[in-house]
């Protein structure tokens, strides 16, 4: 659209964005509109895709991958960095969660697949980062690794994802514009019955003069068709074609994992108070967290990065933003969790998986019609 900005309105393959059909949002974004208008953090994937027909475990067909999310930079990525988790429907899993529940803190990168390749995404890092920085590891490593379920479209059992795939990304994770859509872990996903994925936002926040910024990363797979809202509108009942195939009726597995990243500096208490309100932007696309979604929130701030490496005999000191001044955060983290989902949304196209199951993209005509402004 004219006036807006060619990294907001489209993903570096030229897919649609949601401001890219005139879909309204608040805020204001970053210059990439990504969690990689934090400075120090990075994206990267491995798509995995490959095959057709019925399925054959361990032949495929396949539709996964792993996306890693690189907190501080390669040479620092063994410096915590202060975090907070929390999770709204807990059917699901985000491997470290008990420690960054006791001390508010993680180090290593972030890695998100599907729910049978988790444990080879949280050992592929470990061995990744012994590679790197092989100090890091004198003790012992917890690495964040998450999942969320792919096995209308992927040969889930065939444990296609290695520890190649997974270095593949890590390695190729990069600032800048990012893809979006059925890329990395969101490959196989599946939103409202529309093809889903990978998807991300960021918000500018200015507070007593100064600047920071708040970006959020989503692997959606979650919610029905008649709930889907855009903008406060409920347009779900719209759009009951195109229909989800499904060949091999499954009960429902749904999910989504969402991360949020800031350099506002942030403690602990404060990160788990922002992922609270993660939930809050989901919602506002439809998500209810049904009883099978695992539906597992994480923030982080690259702030304070001595304080929170601090080791014994020192005397930590951190600053942080008030309590009662975070509510503009919270507007932050609620408006880009919502774009985000959206994002995956529209930069997507019709996928054809296992057994000949077939998602529907949200229908670009319909989005042209209903929100272009011409």
């Amino acid at each position: 659209m004219i006036g807006i900005p060619q990294h907001h309105a489209a993903t570096p393959s030229g897919k649609p964005r949601a401001r890219g059909y005139g879909i309204p949002f608040d805020g204001v974004p970053g210059a990439l509109n990504a969690i990689t208008d934090v400075p120090g953090v990075a994206v990267g994937y491995t798509t995995l895709i490959s095959g057709s027909g019925p399925l054959v475990v361990a032949k495929g067909p396949v539709r996964t991958g792993v996306t890693a999310i690189l907190p501080r930079p390669k040479a620092e990525l063994a410096q915590p960095v202060f975090a907070g988790i929390y999770s709204m429907n807990g059917n699901g899993e985000m491997t470290g969660s008990h420690l960054i529940e006791e001390v508010g803190t993680f180090n290593f990168p972030i890695t998100i697949t599907n729910t049978h390749s988790c444990g080879v995404a949280h050992d592929g890092t470990l061995r990744w980062m012994h590679r790197l920085l092989p100090g890091a590891l004198d003790a012992w490593g917890l690495p964040v690794a998450a999942e969320t379920y792919d096995g209308f479209l992927n040969d889930i059992n065939g444990h296609h994802l290695t520890f190649d795939h997974v270095a593949a990304a890590l390695d190729g994770a990069a600032a800048g514009p990012i893809e979006e859509g059925s890329v990395g872990g969101g490959t196989g996903m599946t939103a409202f019955g529309f093809k889903a994925g990978s998807g991300t936002a960021s918000r500018v926040v200015e507070w007593q003069g100064k600047s920071f910024t708040l970006g959020v990363f989503v692997q959606a797979n979650y919610g029905r068709r008649h709930n889907l809202t855009i903008r406060g509108a409920r347009v779900g009942p719209e759009l009951v074609e195109p229909a989800v195939i499904d060949n091999t009726p499954q009960k429902e597995k749904s999910s989504i994992i969402g991360i949020a990243a800031t350099d506002a500096p942030f403690l602990p208490h404060q990160l788990k108070r922002i992922a609270r309100r993660m939930p809050l932007g989901v919602a506002a696309t439809g998500g209810y967290g049904y009883h099978s979604s695992g539906d597992i929130f994480l923030a982080f701030s690259t702030a304070n990065a001595e304080a929170a490496g601090a080791t014994q005999s020192e005397l930590a000191t951190a600053s942080y933003i008030p309590d009662p001044e975070i509510n503009i955060f919270f507007d932050a983290v609620i408006q880009a969790t919502e774009e985000a989902i959206l994002n995956a949304l529209t930069a997507n196209e019709d996928m054809t998986g296992r057994d000949g199951n077939f998602v529907p993209a949200l229908p670009r005509p319909w989005l042209e019609r209903r929100f272009s402004a011409g």
